[in-house]
């Protein structure tokens, strides 16, 4: 639900405007987001004893120089009682600004590190196929078998041993 309404705000945001601004306001929402990691902000926030103007001018406190563009969506946010979208509304400008500059960011999920030469190898292959700059971090983890998510571009590539042995052995028992 939070993510349709930071859908609705950040297309109302960016309607006419360049990509050095959109990114200049994504930043500034960025350094606000990352206080919502902590527990005594997020207690402010979900308050109902402090007042909206205090929480909107606790908001905005932490970028110096907030932009009057800014400074009109947190008093907005405020007033509809939502500065808990944030952080949605910081996801979605990411994405957003990735599809303007046709940049991407995806994760490689494997069961033991690649080399980095590897690893670019894979990006260039994708950066060629969906003619898009991508850049890809890995993921170690317990999936047997290689795995690209490349999220804000709706990819999700994978090899998986079991998925492989299930269907050679389908593919053998139709054949007997």
């Amino acid at each position: 639900m939070n993510d349709l309404i930071a859908k609705r705000y950040v297309k109302a945001l960016l309607d006419g405007r360049d990509v050095n601004s959109s990114t200049t306001i994504y930043n500034e929402l960025k350094t606000i987001s990352s206080a919502f990691k902590e527990e005594k902000f997020i207690s402010i926030i979900s308050s109902s004893e402090v007042s909206s103007k205090d929480k909107e001018d606790l908001v905005i406190s932490f970028v110096d120089g907030c932009s009057n563009d800014l400074k009109n969506l947190i008093k907005l946010l405020g007033t509809n009682k939502r500065i808990d979208l944030i952080p949605s509304l910081v996801k979605e400008l990411d994405g957003q600004i990735s599809e303007m500059n046709n940049t991407y960011t995806g994760v490689v999920f494997t069961n033991k590190e690649l080399s980095s030469d590897y690893v670019s190898s894979i990006e260039g292959q994708f950066s060629k196929k969906f003619d898009v700059k991508l850049s890809l971090s890995q993921n170690v983890c317990d999936y047997d078998g290689i795995k690209v998510d490349i999220d804000s571009l709706g990819v999700e590539i994978s090899f998986s041993k079991q998925r492989l042995k299930s269907q050679m052995i389908n593919h053998i028992l139709k054949a007997v």
